[in-house]
Parts: structure tokens; sequence; C-alpha cells
């Protein structure tokens, strides 16, 4: 992901772009829609715009978005992270009604943190985060009340640990009981507590459990910066962070994106972590499902379209009867209307299969509906175009011919073969263009709309079903929507 000082530059390599006042409250469309130079062309509603009729259907939305790392990185799995963190869960009731707070939404930061373990270490030292609830050596000190001394907590570390290797599983535990006696934040219910304190103090100041939760990542400092940046005072934060972009509230925007760590994502990972344990605790079935589904790919992109539930095509056969039946429609050719480039090695190996390189130029009707969005967006952004689209649908026969030629293909199932995954030259026209699309990249899989991952040579993109609300941007294009 692209870095905080990457991010800032953002709003500087456009600046010409974006020196104007923030629009009114009014509908948004998408900034420059397909068209061809000269028509008169009606403006496309934005459906990924904010919308403050739509708040909840946002946190949602970015919940699921921003819930792949929860999966990938869990220490042992999901399931296992999960299960940890449960045990805590009467010391965490008893913390949240302190904190003023859910219970379900502490424990969901509780997960976040360290995955249930008491003894869960951040790298840096235990200067750095430590214990259930990953409290700073500083803030424990300095602001919760915490009798912490690090160097004795740092011998006792050592300690245990050689004890651990040649196996003195009693001694390491006398040694943790003591470390706990000199650094609370490995005693479970004096971090708790200490997050109690914390959340209760950031609640008084904010009046919100969202923004409360917000600070415990960010810090109380820095959120008030952002909502004097924004120039609002408490707010619910699905606006606060939907609401900042590099064209509106863009000083807020700057703020969020300089802070180079996950501060603006926090709460959307925490109410991800709430729904995981929402799962382990009434459907765990359906956890382990999505947990397969987050594992299968480095991307949440099985996660949309699922290989038991989505159609592939295997042969060129029945890619032609997806062509026939217009559930695949072709990949425009004019970078002028588009803003998108169709490299013109695209099915490049078609003849290796005897068909038409032209079979292999598709997507579905969403998906591509989806391309030209973002190509819209960006040129909006950076004031240059095109991005260059390198792949779009292919069957598993043209997969199988490109794994013999490039190691980076996957020899599992490919969502190019279900016509929903298209592909992004990861060579741009300038930096602003670049820095642009990451900032689409990043809000579309926060709006769980795509699934994107960083490859070698390309941005592979999957789009989600619901860029069907996309679909009438196909008519600049000269395609009837379906």
């Amino acid at each position: 992901m692209i870095g905080a000082t990457a991010l800032v530059l953002l709003v500087a390599a456009v600046a010409a772009v974006l020196a104007r006042t923030d629009p009114p409250a009014t509908v948004a469309v998408v900034p420059t829609p397909p068209g061809k130079a000269g028509e008169d062309v009606a403006p496309v509603a934005d459906p990924f715009a904010w919308d403050p009729r739509r708040a909840q259907d946002f946190a949602r939305r970015a919940a699921a978005g921003n819930s792949h790392l929860l999966y990938s990185l869990s220490p042992g799995g999901v399931v296992a992270s999960a299960e940890r963190t449960a045990r805590w869960r009467p010391q965490v009731e008893r913390a949240a009604k302190q904190a003023g707070v859910g219970a379900d939404t502490l424990e969901g930061l509780v997960f976040l943190e360290s995955a249930g373990r008491e003894d869960a270490r951040a790298p840096g030292g235990l200067e750095s985060a430590v214990g259930l609830t990953q409290i700073l050596a500083e803030t424990g000190q300095n602001l919760l009340g915490m009798r912490i001394d690090v160097a004795a907590s740092t011998r006792l570390t050592r300690k245990i640990a050689r004890a651990e290797r040649r196996g003195r599983t009693r001694r390491a535990a006398a040694l943790r009981r003591r470390r706990a006696q000199v650094d609370p934040r490995f005693d479970p219910a004096q971090a708790l507590a200490g997050t109690a304190r914390y959340l209760a103090l950031a609640r008084q100041r904010f009046g919100r459990e969202d923004l409360a939760l917000v600070s415990y990542h960010m810090g109380i400092g820095n959120l008030e910066d952002v909502l004097r940046d924004y120039g609002a005072g408490a707010m619910p934060y699905v606006q606060l962070y939907f609401d900042s972009t590099p064209t509106r509230h863009r000083r807020a925007y700057r703020r969020l994106a300089s802070f180079g760590d996950d501060s603006s994502n926090y709460w959307w990972k925490i109410l991800a972590a709430e729904e995981i344990m929402r799962l382990y605790r009434d459907d765990r079935g359906e956890l382990v499902r999505l947990a397969t589904l987050q594992a299968a790919k480095a991307s949440a992109e099985e996660v949309l379209h699922p290989l038991d539930e989505t159609h592939a095509f295997v042969t060129p056969g029945d890619l032609k009867h997806a062509w026939d039946e217009r559930a695949v429609v072709p990949f425009p050719a004019d970078e002028a209307v588009t803003g998108l480039r169709r490299d013109a090695r695209m099915g490049e190996l078609a003849r290796r299969l005897h068909q038409p390189p032209s079979l292999y130029r598709g997507l579905r009707p969403e998906a591509l509906a989806m391309a030209l969005y973002i190509g819209a967006q960006v040129r909006a952004l950076s004031g240059q175009a095109p991005l260059v689209v390198t792949s779009t649908v292919r069957d598993a026969d043209y997969q199988a011919a490109l794994v013999k030629r490039n190691g980076e293909a996957t020899r599992n199932f490919s969502l190019h073969t279900t016509g929903w995954a298209f592909d992004v030259e990861r060579r741009y026209q300038s930096r602003a263009q670049a820095l642009a699309f990451q900032f689409e990249l990043d809000r579309l899989r926060s709006l769980n709309a795509i699934a994107w991952v960083r490859e070698p040579d390309a941005i592979h993109i999957t789009v989600s079903s619901d860029a069907q609300v996309l679909l009438p941007l196909l008519e600049r294009v000269n395609i009837d929507p379906p």
C-alpha cells in the first residue's frame, strides 16, 4: 500500500485540479463521464460518493472491505484468534461498562490489537505497544496511571524466553506472573482497565463511541485536528472518513493520509473484528467458510466471487457462448472516450489456442463499468489519461497457456476466467496519475466494491457484482447495458 508521504503528495501533485472550493452538497456525479468529444452527455450520478442517508451501508461495506488482513494475518488462523479472544469476555464486559462502550466493540478491539494474546508485543521493545490491548509504555505511565517498570519488564522478558527455550515451563509461568506485577500491561485485567480509562476519557471528549475508538489508535489530539480540519465538531466517523477526499474537505483528507499507519481504517477493522467474533459465537461454519475464501488469494477476491457460486469459462467455447449471451461485452479501444488504453498485447496467446485475440478482450458488463468509472475518476483527479489495461477475460485453457509462460500466473482458480477481473499496468503517465489511482483503489476497496492486489507488473482488480449500479456508464461507449 502507498505510504503516508506518497498519499500526502497526491494533493500537491494534483493541486491545479483541486484548486477550487468544495462542491455544494448536491448529488455527486462521475466527474468525467465517458463520452465522445462534443457530445451532449448527461451527468451520471456517482453511487460511491458519500451520502449521509447511506451511513450504515457505508460502515458495513467498510468493515467488510477492510477485513482481509484480519483473516490472513491472524496468528494461528482467524478461528484460533477468535477462540483466544473469547476467553476474556467476562473481563471485557466489565471494562466496557467502565468505559461506556459496547462489550462487542471492545472485544473487537482486543481481537484487532492482540488476537487475544495477553503477552502480544509490537516490534520496538517494551517501550512500544504491549499486552492484550497493546498499550504504549508512555501512554500507560503518563495518561492511564499505570506503574510500568520497562527495564524490569525487559529483564524478565529475556528470562522468560530463556526458560522457554530450555523447556522450563513452570519457571516461565512464574516469571510471567512477576512481569505482570512490574508491567501491568501484561495483566489482562489491568490492561483492559487501562484501556477502559482511555476510552472513557475519549468518549467524554468526543461524545461518541466510534470517535473514542478511533482515537485509541490515532490519538485524541490527532483526531481533534482532523475534526477541526473538516470544519465540524463531533460527527460520525463514517462521514469524516468518506467525505474527506482530495476534492472535498481536503485538509481533513490530508491529515488522515499523513499518519502513515492504520489510523484512518482502524474503526473499520474493529467493526470487522466484531463481526468475526459474532460469527465465532453464532455461525462457526460461516466463519470457517470466509476464512477459507480470504486465505485463497492475496486479496478478498474469492469472497466477492466464490468458485462454487461463480461461473468460470473453461474452454474457448464456453467463453464464446458468454459473448453470444452478452454475459461478456467488448473492452473498447477508444482511450479518448474511456480514459483507458487497451494494451495491444491483450489476448496475445489466443493464436496458440487457434482463437482470435478479440475473444480475450472483454469483461462482464459490471466489471467494464467499474473500469470506466476508475478511468474517469483518475482522469478527473490527475488531469491525465489513460491507464493501461493489460488483461481482461480468459478461459481456463488460456490460463493454462499463460501459466507456462508467466510464473506469476495462478495455477488455481483465476478470477480472469469469470470475466470479473482485469489488470492495470503499473507504468503511469505521471506520479499524479499513480497516486490518484492509488486513492481510488483504496476508497473502492473500503466500499467493498473491489478487491485488488499489487503484482510485479500490474494491479490486479476484481470487481464486486455491486458494480451493477455503474451500468449506465456503458451507454457512453455505445454498449447497451444488459
